[in-house]
């Protein structure tokens, strides 16, 4: 998932629109697939309802080849292993924030 080839000499340029570039929330996925590719639906539920059925919008959809996906977890799991290591030593009493300044 990188932007250069194992060759070299070539990136991906994307472009993004506003619109595009604000997101949407989503607080719920769901993953299916089929011999050829992987769906992940991706929704915001509404959790204050006490009973019954949760109504939910999905607010993407993206569809995938199984090499994508595979590409996109090993992704996900480096990024996740830096953040988690981030904020375990954030989490340490000998920690310095930003400024330098301890908290006592």
């Amino acid at each position: 998932m990188s932007s250069e080839p194992a060759g070299g000499g070539r990136h991906v340029n994307i472009q993004v629109s506003p619109e595009m570039m604000a997101g949407v929330y989503a607080n719920f996925a769901n993953v299916s697939h089929t011999d050829y590719e992987f769906t992940i639906s991706f929704a915001r539920v509404h959790h204050e309802v006490e009973t019954g059925e949760i109504p939910g919008t999905i607010v993407s959809r993206v569809s995938m080849s199984p090499r994508f996906m595979k590409e996109l977890l090993d992704v996900l799991e480096d990024n996740y292993s830096r953040w988690e290591a981030r904020e375990g030593i954030k989490n340490l009493p000998e920690f310095e924030g930003p400024s330098g300044d301890r908290e006592e």
